[in-house]
Protein backbone atom coordinates (compact mmCIF):
# COMPACT_ATOMS: atom_id res chain seq x y z
CA UNK A 1 0.00 0.00 0.00
CA UNK A 2 1.22 3.60 -0.89
CA UNK A 3 -0.30 7.08 -0.30
CA UNK A 4 -1.34 8.78 3.08
CA UNK A 5 -1.98 6.88 5.91
CA UNK A 6 -5.97 6.07 5.54
CA UNK A 7 -8.28 5.23 8.04
CA UNK A 8 -8.59 1.75 9.45
CA UNK A 9 -4.59 0.74 8.64
CA UNK A 10 -2.17 -0.46 10.79
CA UNK A 11 0.83 1.92 11.55
CA UNK A 12 4.05 1.41 12.92
CA UNK A 13 5.35 4.18 15.42
CA UNK A 14 8.65 4.13 16.42
CA UNK A 15 9.90 6.47 19.48
CA UNK A 16 13.61 8.35 20.10
CA UNK A 17 14.75 5.07 21.51
CA UNK A 18 13.59 2.56 18.53
CA UNK A 19 10.45 1.36 20.49
CA UNK A 20 7.91 0.03 18.40
CA UNK A 21 4.70 -0.06 18.37
CA UNK A 22 1.28 -0.92 15.95
CA UNK A 23 -1.76 1.14 15.75
CA UNK A 24 -4.40 0.78 14.18
CA UNK A 25 -6.24 4.28 12.97
CA UNK A 26 -9.06 5.66 13.64
CA UNK A 27 -10.72 8.67 13.29
CA UNK A 28 -10.76 10.55 16.64
CA UNK A 29 -8.85 7.78 18.14
CA UNK A 30 -5.25 8.12 20.32
CA UNK A 31 -2.58 6.30 20.84
CA UNK A 32 -1.89 6.46 24.73
CA UNK A 33 1.57 5.68 25.89
CA UNK A 34 3.96 6.68 29.09
CA UNK A 35 5.08 9.68 26.78
CA UNK A 36 1.39 11.14 26.11
CA UNK A 37 -0.95 10.80 23.78
CA UNK A 38 -0.97 10.64 20.13
CA UNK A 39 -4.04 11.59 18.28
CA UNK A 40 -4.77 9.34 15.35
CA UNK A 41 -6.12 12.26 13.36
CA UNK A 42 -2.66 13.74 12.72
CA UNK A 43 -1.59 10.56 10.84
CA UNK A 44 -4.64 9.81 8.75
CA UNK A 45 -3.97 11.91 5.75
CA UNK A 46 -0.62 12.30 6.23
CA UNK A 47 2.56 10.49 4.14
CA UNK A 48 4.48 7.31 5.50
CA UNK A 49 7.58 8.73 7.01
CA UNK A 50 6.32 11.76 9.01
CA UNK A 51 7.41 12.66 12.61
CA UNK A 52 4.47 13.38 15.16
CA UNK A 53 4.28 14.80 18.59
CA UNK A 54 2.85 13.37 21.36
CA UNK A 55 0.88 15.93 24.05
CA UNK A 56 4.00 15.79 26.24
CA UNK A 57 6.62 16.86 22.99
CA UNK A 58 7.59 13.04 22.64
CA UNK A 59 8.46 12.35 19.03
CA UNK A 60 6.75 9.25 16.77
CA UNK A 61 7.97 8.47 13.43
CA UNK A 62 5.17 6.61 11.32
CA UNK A 63 5.84 4.06 9.02
CA UNK A 64 3.95 1.24 7.23
CA UNK A 65 4.68 -1.92 9.50
CA UNK A 66 7.00 -4.88 7.57
CA UNK A 67 6.00 -8.10 7.51
CA UNK A 68 8.59 -8.89 10.25
CA UNK A 69 7.50 -5.89 12.19
CA UNK A 70 3.74 -6.99 12.44
CA UNK A 71 5.14 -10.49 12.99
CA UNK A 72 6.32 -9.53 16.13
CA UNK A 73 3.57 -6.80 17.13
CA UNK A 74 0.62 -8.20 15.90
CA UNK A 75 -2.15 -9.95 18.03
CA UNK A 76 -1.10 -13.77 18.70
CA UNK A 77 -2.49 -16.71 21.05
CA UNK A 78 0.48 -19.28 20.20
CA UNK A 79 4.42 -18.62 20.13
CA UNK A 80 5.13 -17.72 16.36
CA UNK A 81 8.19 -18.33 14.36
CA UNK A 82 10.32 -15.27 14.34
CA UNK A 83 11.09 -13.37 11.03
CA UNK A 84 14.84 -14.79 11.56
CA UNK A 85 13.39 -18.18 10.89
CA UNK A 86 10.77 -17.59 8.46
CA UNK A 87 12.93 -16.42 5.64
CA UNK A 88 15.04 -19.22 5.58
CA UNK A 89 12.81 -21.43 5.83
CA UNK A 90 10.84 -20.65 3.12
CA UNK A 91 14.27 -21.09 0.72
CA UNK A 92 14.38 -24.29 3.22
CA UNK A 93 11.37 -25.58 1.78
CA UNK A 94 11.60 -23.31 -1.87
CA UNK A 95 8.20 -21.67 -0.86
CA UNK A 96 7.12 -19.83 -4.38
CA UNK A 97 4.35 -18.76 -6.47
CA UNK A 98 1.94 -21.13 -7.75
CA UNK A 99 2.24 -24.00 -5.10
CA UNK A 100 -0.18 -25.65 -3.07
CA UNK A 101 0.93 -25.91 0.68
CA UNK A 102 -0.86 -28.04 3.44
CA UNK A 103 0.43 -26.36 6.88
CA UNK A 104 -0.33 -27.90 10.19
CA UNK A 105 -0.16 -26.01 13.03
CA UNK A 106 -1.28 -22.63 12.00
CA UNK A 107 -1.00 -20.81 15.44
CA UNK A 108 -0.94 -17.03 15.09
CA UNK A 109 -0.24 -17.04 11.25
CA UNK A 110 2.93 -15.57 11.19
CA UNK A 111 4.41 -18.77 8.75
CA UNK A 112 0.76 -18.29 6.78
CA UNK A 113 0.85 -15.03 5.74
CA UNK A 114 4.84 -15.10 5.01
CA UNK A 115 3.62 -17.84 2.19
CA UNK A 116 1.33 -16.32 0.60
CA UNK A 117 2.74 -13.30 0.52
CA UNK A 118 5.09 -15.27 -1.81
CA UNK A 119 2.45 -16.55 -3.69
CA UNK A 120 1.82 -20.00 -2.82
CA UNK A 121 -2.18 -20.78 -1.34
CA UNK A 122 -2.61 -22.37 2.19
CA UNK A 123 -4.95 -24.88 3.31
CA UNK A 124 -4.13 -24.72 7.21
CA UNK A 125 -4.92 -27.47 9.85
CA UNK A 126 -5.32 -26.26 13.39
CA UNK A 127 -6.66 -28.41 16.59
CA UNK A 128 -7.68 -24.93 18.09
CA UNK A 129 -10.34 -22.81 17.32
CA UNK A 130 -9.22 -19.60 18.79
CA UNK A 131 -5.80 -20.14 17.29
CA UNK A 132 -7.18 -20.67 14.23
CA UNK A 133 -9.36 -17.40 14.08
CA UNK A 134 -6.76 -15.48 14.99
CA UNK A 135 -4.28 -16.97 12.27
CA UNK A 136 -7.22 -16.01 9.83
CA UNK A 137 -7.65 -12.70 11.33
CA UNK A 138 -3.95 -11.83 11.42
CA UNK A 139 -3.69 -12.86 7.55
CA UNK A 140 -6.55 -10.50 6.53
CA UNK A 141 -5.43 -7.88 8.88
CA UNK A 142 -1.97 -7.54 7.07
CA UNK A 143 -2.70 -8.84 3.75
CA UNK A 144 -6.61 -8.23 2.84
CA UNK A 145 -8.89 -10.65 1.87
CA UNK A 146 -8.11 -11.85 -1.11
CA UNK A 147 -5.43 -14.06 0.17
CA UNK A 148 -5.95 -17.99 -1.23
CA UNK A 149 -6.10 -19.64 2.79
CA UNK A 150 -8.16 -21.01 4.90
CA UNK A 151 -8.17 -22.77 7.71
CA UNK A 152 -9.74 -25.75 9.05
CA UNK A 153 -10.37 -26.84 12.62
CA UNK A 154 -8.62 -30.66 12.66
CA UNK A 155 -5.38 -32.38 13.63
CA UNK A 156 -3.65 -33.35 10.99
CA UNK A 157 -1.92 -36.56 13.17
CA UNK A 158 -5.62 -38.25 11.78
CA UNK A 159 -4.51 -37.78 7.78
CA UNK A 160 -4.77 -35.11 5.32
CA UNK A 161 -7.37 -35.04 3.35
CA UNK A 162 -5.62 -32.69 0.29
CA UNK A 163 -3.85 -34.37 -2.51
CA UNK A 164 -1.08 -33.71 -5.04
CA UNK A 165 -0.02 -30.93 -2.71
CA UNK A 166 3.84 -29.75 -3.49
CA UNK A 167 4.60 -28.67 0.53
CA UNK A 168 3.45 -29.93 3.62
CA UNK A 169 5.03 -27.25 6.39
CA UNK A 170 4.73 -27.78 9.86
CA UNK A 171 4.78 -25.95 12.98
CA UNK A 172 3.68 -29.08 15.62
CA UNK A 173 5.32 -31.00 18.61
CA UNK A 174 5.23 -34.49 16.61
CA UNK A 175 5.70 -34.15 12.96
CA UNK A 176 7.30 -36.99 12.67
CA UNK A 177 3.28 -38.73 13.42
CA UNK A 178 2.76 -37.17 9.70
CA UNK A 179 5.57 -38.31 7.43
CA UNK A 180 2.92 -41.38 6.39
CA UNK A 181 0.16 -38.88 5.92
CA UNK A 182 2.54 -36.33 4.03
CA UNK A 183 3.76 -39.45 1.64
CA UNK A 184 -0.39 -39.71 0.52
CA UNK A 185 -0.44 -36.04 0.12
CA UNK A 186 2.51 -35.19 -1.92
CA UNK A 187 3.51 -35.95 -5.75
CA UNK A 188 6.84 -36.88 -6.20
CA UNK A 189 9.23 -34.20 -5.84
CA UNK A 190 7.34 -32.46 -3.37
CA UNK A 191 9.16 -31.21 0.00
CA UNK A 192 8.20 -31.84 3.65
CA UNK A 193 9.32 -29.05 5.95
CA UNK A 194 9.21 -28.46 10.02
CA UNK A 195 10.30 -26.00 12.50
CA UNK A 196 11.29 -27.39 15.93
CA UNK A 197 12.53 -26.16 19.18
CA UNK A 198 14.27 -29.29 20.72
CA UNK A 199 16.66 -31.42 18.96
CA UNK A 200 15.54 -34.16 20.73
CA UNK A 201 12.66 -33.45 18.42
CA UNK A 202 14.44 -33.23 15.39
CA UNK A 203 15.86 -36.61 16.22
CA UNK A 204 12.48 -38.27 16.40
CA UNK A 205 11.84 -36.70 12.81
CA UNK A 206 14.65 -37.53 11.11
CA UNK A 207 14.49 -41.15 12.34
CA UNK A 208 11.20 -40.98 10.91
CA UNK A 209 12.14 -39.93 7.68
CA UNK A 210 15.24 -42.08 7.33
CA UNK A 211 12.35 -45.17 7.11
CA UNK A 212 9.96 -42.92 4.57
CA UNK A 213 9.76 -42.56 1.27
CA UNK A 214 11.66 -38.94 1.81
CA UNK A 215 15.42 -38.18 1.23
CA UNK A 216 17.92 -35.66 0.92
CA UNK A 217 16.93 -34.29 4.40
CA UNK A 218 18.20 -31.71 6.07
CA UNK A 219 18.53 -29.76 9.19
CA UNK A 220 19.86 -26.69 10.15
CA UNK A 221 19.84 -23.68 13.04
CA UNK A 222 19.63 -19.76 11.93
CA UNK A 223 21.82 -17.60 14.65
CA UNK A 224 21.28 -13.90 14.37
CA UNK A 225 23.97 -11.48 15.45
CA UNK A 226 23.91 -7.68 14.68
CA UNK A 227 25.89 -5.04 14.67
CA UNK A 228 27.13 -1.68 16.53
CA UNK A 229 28.18 0.56 13.58
CA UNK A 230 28.97 4.56 15.24
CA UNK A 231 31.50 6.34 13.66
CA UNK A 232 34.72 4.61 14.39
CA UNK A 233 33.08 2.77 16.91
CA UNK A 234 32.27 -0.65 15.24
CA UNK A 235 31.63 -4.20 16.97
CA UNK A 236 29.11 -7.07 17.27
CA UNK A 237 26.32 -5.99 19.71
CA UNK A 238 26.59 -7.50 23.10
CA UNK A 239 23.17 -9.48 22.64
CA UNK A 240 22.29 -11.57 19.62
CA UNK A 241 19.16 -13.92 18.67
CA UNK A 242 20.70 -17.48 18.98
CA UNK A 243 18.45 -20.55 19.15
CA UNK A 244 15.00 -19.81 18.62
CA UNK A 245 14.20 -23.42 16.66
CA UNK A 246 15.56 -26.28 14.13
CA UNK A 247 14.25 -25.93 10.65
CA UNK A 248 14.28 -29.20 8.45
CA UNK A 249 13.51 -30.33 5.02
CA UNK A 250 12.93 -33.44 2.94
CA UNK A 251 12.24 -34.41 -0.50
CA UNK A 252 9.70 -37.21 -1.20
CA UNK A 253 10.60 -39.68 -3.81
CA UNK A 254 9.29 -41.54 -6.86
CA UNK A 255 8.62 -45.18 -7.08
CA UNK A 256 11.93 -46.88 -7.95
CA UNK A 257 13.14 -48.04 -11.09
CA UNK A 258 12.75 -51.74 -11.66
Amino acid sequence: MTGPFRTGERVLLVDAKQRRYLVRLTQGGEFHSHAGVTAHDDLIGREEGITVRSSSGARYTAMRPTLADFVLKMPRGAQVIYPKDLGPLLMLADIHGGIRVLEAGVGSGALSMTMLRMGASVVGYELRPDFAARAVENVRSFLGDQMDFRVEERDVYEGIDETDLDRVVLDLAEPWRVVKHAESALHPGGMLAAYLPTIGQVVHLREALDHSAFAMAETIEVLQRSWHIEGQSVRPDHRMVAHTGFLTAARLLGDPVP
